[in-house]
């Protein structure tokens, strides 16, 4: 399923009644047959301070979780009416103007809470599934694909929508993890795991305060963080619209011993910033791949590091390509904060 935040067509995760541990509510906005949801969360002082931008009837169904009524009610053990989310989605009209409440009980989520409450799912090229209609799912929530390392591209999660907004999530795959397809994305305290390829796509995306763990690949692979997809260029793309990493913590699993690279070169016009984050000794000191090891738009290209900190973040031993940038400048580094970037100032709250 495909997550988007464009109006209170939202799956949100209500933590302040420890009887309740997941309720999503989506506007089921349909296209043909793609459902847009997007994922947000609740719990008094976050829903305060976050998502300002929602209208304030939609604030108060945040706020007073405890006294919404669910449309329908998912269980994985028989007590709701239905057993799978995706099976609770399909019934939502289309193009509802009204919001549609899915609330998940217990059962294979455990409890509330980011790596406690866990959908999942294990669709992949090698079975038959493409990359864009691999298995999903979002806050306290972990979205995980199982398929595992040898099924290629596992996706976990897409979104394609404009102003999405992900707040403490995990995600967890191998390749192709975290897709961030395109429009404006806000990513914050979230976990996302994976080996090569693991976040990418083509979206205006703000990953603030967030862990990013390279996993154990395959013998034989490499582990790339980011595979920014920018295939064209606009006058305004110099600086503008490159997925950026803020505060975050750059490292690998526990145990893995596969090379890892912030990023590898996929597109002409790739495009990544990471800045003010830790970058673990796991990195390797050249920071970041070419595509097939030729010189494939390696002048076309902007990667960026900004005052990061760590093992991992010395640039004396970074890729010296033409599109290569260890930036000094904190007027150009402030243009990519969250407020200048997404213009998160006109629609996020601080969280």
């Amino acid at each position: 399923m495909e997550l988007s935040a464009d109006q209170l067509s939202s799956t949100l995760s209500a933590a302040r009644n420890p009887n309740v541990n997941h309720v999503s509510k989506t506007n089921s906005h349909k296209k043909s047959s793609v459902k847009n949801i997007r994922g947000c969360c609740s719990g008094r002082e976050s829903i305060d301070r976050f998502l300002e931008w929602l209208k304030s009837h939609d604030q108060k169904l945040l706020r007073d979780a405890n006294d919404t009524v669910a449309d329908v009610v998912v269980a994985a053990d028989g007590t709701g009416m239905f057993t799978s989310i995706s099976d609770a989605i399909r019934p939502a009209p289309d193009y509802n103007i009204k919001i549609y409440i899915i609330y998940v009980k217990k059962g294979v989520y455990k409890e509330d809470g980011i790596d406690a409450t866990v959908v999942s799912g294990n669709r992949n090229y090698v079975d038959g599934w493409t990359t864009y209609r691999s298995a999903t799912f979002s806050r306290d929530i972990t979205i995980e694909n199982t398929a595992g390392p040898t099924k290629q591209q596992v996706v976990a999660f897409m979104s394609e929508s404009e102003r999405t907004v992900i707040y403490r999530c995990a995600f967890r795959g191998y390749q192709d993890t975290l897709y961030a397809r395109d429009q404006r994305q806000f990513f914050r305290e979230c976990k996302i795991m994976g080996t090569v390829d693991f976040i990418f796509g083509d979206g205006t995306v703000v990953f603030q305060a967030c862990e990013v763990l390279a996993r154990q690949a395959l013998p034989g692979q490499l582990n790339t963080i980011t595979a920014q997809g920018r295939k064209y260029l606009t006058a305004e793309d110099i600086l503008l619209y490159l997925p950026t990493f803020h505060l975050c913590n750059i490292s690998v699993e526990p145990g893995v011993t596969t090379m890892t690279y912030l990023g590898h070169l996929s597109k002409e016009y790739s495009r990544t910033i990471i800045m003010k984050s830790y970058i673990s000794g796991a990195i390797q000191p050249e920071g970041w791949l070419p595509w097939n090891a030729s010189a494939f738009a390696l002048d076309t290209m902007y990667y960026g590091e900004y005052m990061n900190n760590g093992p991992g973040a010395k640039l004396g031993g970074r890729v010296t390509w033409p599109g290569y940038h260890g930036i000094t400048n904190p007027v150009q580094a402030n243009a990519l904060t969250v407020a200048k970037f997404i213009d998160g100032d006109t629609w996020l709250s601080s969280t």
